[in-house]
């Protein structure tokens, strides 16, 4: 007798999409206001910050915690008020009418009413082996999250936008010094950036400049450049740092709903006003998946916060 596969159905109240911060926080406020949300973590169960070491600036850790712990943290609060953890990722979506559909792992549809979006956005990388092996020991894509545990020393910033010159001079008000390292010979950021960047003494712009890899025992102690890549003049180039940041943009996790929800040229979602809702009835996002300035736990969990509530009221209002 052969088999056949079939595909299993179940209707829920709330589907949270995506843990973190953002998903997780959703959970805690979605379980404690009786939706009984179900949460499917993804790839990584608790985001970017269970790649983190130290987290110094999340409320309530007065001595700093590491980001795997505290996502467990998080996520402990959650299923204390009964939400339903689960591992997944959501393969299809239909997003029409009442009921919304979400298909995970291609074989699961989960009928939702509501549903959340808290995917995240994932950091861009140079896609150099040294970057993986030194995560955590030196290089970092958050110069806001971890710029503080280079006080006094050197470090490079990859990138030549706005978002690099944000991150380049937030380090020099830390740091002894910051290369910022740039392929072309001009910035893509904006005139004012780059005003500002030229009255901040301790940055030293490497014009056309790019990553070999980096060295260090265990942790980074340098970086292996080239300069004037494929011309008659190339050379190679060492410095010596104790930090490499990434700053060359993220890429929201967006595109299995993108064919129903608004997003802008980038991916993010777009939501109304200070809102979390979308342009679809029922659906809402919150996290990084929609938050293109912040890019925060601490503002990644209140947008979850947020998301829950629009989400509770939606279904008060369909009573």
């Amino acid at each position: 007798m052969s088999e056949t596969n079939t595909t299993s159905i179940e209707r829920v109240k709330c589907l949270i999409v995506g843990s973190g911060p953002a998903g997780y926080t959703a959970a805690i406020y979605a379980a404690r206001a009786n939706m009984s949300p179900v949460l499917y973590e993804g790839l990584q169960p608790g985001g970017q910050l269970t790649t983190t070491t130290e987290v110094e600036n999340f409320p309530g850790y007065p001595e700093g915690v590491t980001g795997p712990v505290l996502m467990e943290d998080i996520k402990k609060q959650a299923t204390r008020f009964g939400a339903d953890m689960r591992w997944g990722i959501v393969t299809d979506v239909t997003f029409e009418g009442d009921i919304h559909k979400v298909v995970v792992d291609g074989a699961t549809t989960i009928e939702a009413e509501t549903v959340i979006i808290a995917t995240g956005a994932s950091a861009k990388y140079l896609g150099l082996d040294d970057e993986k092996k030194y995560a955590g020991s030196g290089v970092s894509a958050c110069a806001t999250c971890d710029g503080f545990f280079y006080r006094g020393k050197d470090v490079a910033v990859v990138g030549g936008g706005d978002t690099a010159l944000e991150e380049a001079m937030y380090l020099a008000n830390l740091c002894r010094k910051v290369y910022l390292i740039v392929r072309r010979d001009e910035l893509r950021a904006s005139k004012v950036m780059q005003d500002r960047l030229e009255r901040t003494k301790n940055i030293e712009v490497l014009w056309k400049h790019q990553t070999l890899g980096l060295t260090g025992d265990g942790v980074v102690e340098g970086a292996v450049l080239v300069k004037n890549k494929g011309e008659e003049n190339e050379e190679k180039v060492e410095i010596k740092i104790d930090g490499f940041f990434l700053a060359i943009g993220h890429n929201p996790n967006s595109e299995v709903f993108k064919k129903y929800i608004n997003t802008d040229e980038v991916g993010y979602v777009l939501t109304e006003g200070v809102t979390s809702k979308t342009n679809v009835p029922g659906v809402f996002a919150c996290g990084d998946v929609m938050d293109n300035s912040y890019r925060q736990a601490i503002t990644a969990a209140g947008s979850g916060c947020k998301a829950a509530l629009d989400a509770e009221r939606y279904l008060a209002e369909k009573v």
